[in-house]
C-alpha cells in the first residue's frame, strides 16, 4: 500500500455538496461519470487530500441504494496500491473478503478493487492502482 487516494462521500446532488467543500478550501478538480457504477463523481482537492462526491445517475445505482440506506455521508476510502492484481490475490488468500475478485476500471482511469466491509469493520474500502 502507498498511501491514502481519496474519501469517497456520497450524496443526492453534487453541485450542492461541492459548495461546501469549495468554502472549506477545496479546489475542484473535474467531473466525471463512470457509467457501469451508475455514478457521477466530483473531483476535489486540497493539498494532498482528495474527496470525492459520488451522486447516483439511475434509481439501481448502488450509490442510489447506499443513500437511501444511510443517507448522505463518507461511502468508503480509497487506498493507493502498486500491483493491484496481486494484492487482490494476497487478500483473498488471507482470508480477506473481496467484493471484486479482478481489478476494474474506477473514476480516474484506473484499476479499482473493492474489499468487503465485513473485513474491515464496517469500513467499504477501495483499493487504486497508482
Amino acid at each position: 500500500m502507498t498511501g491514502l487516494s481519496h474519501i469517497g462521500i456520497a450524496t443526492t446532488d453534487i453541485e450542492e455538496a461541492a459548495k461546501t467543500w469549495l468554502l472549506l478550501g477545496f479546489q475542484f478538480v473535474h467531473t466525471t461519470e463512470v457509467p457501469d457504477q451508475k455514478v457521477k463523481v466530483a473531483k476535489l482537492r486540497y493539498g494532498g487530500l482528495i474527496v470525492e462526491l459520488l451522486e447516483p445517475t439511475s434509481d439501481d445505482s448502488p450509490i442510489k441504494g447506499f443513500l437511501d440506506k444511510k443517507g448522505p455521508g463518507i461511502h468508503h476510502l480509497a487506498i493507493e496500491v502498486d500491483d493491484m492484481e496481486h494484492k487482490i490475490d494476497e487478500f483473498l488468500n488471507s482470508g480477506i473478503k473481496m467484493i471484486d475478485k479482478k481489478p476494474r476500471i474506477g473514476a480516474a482511469g484506473k484499476p479499482i478493487a473493492f474489499i468487503h466491509p465485513s473485513s474491515t469493520g464496517g469500513v467499504l474500502v477501495e483499493l487504486e492502482q497508482d
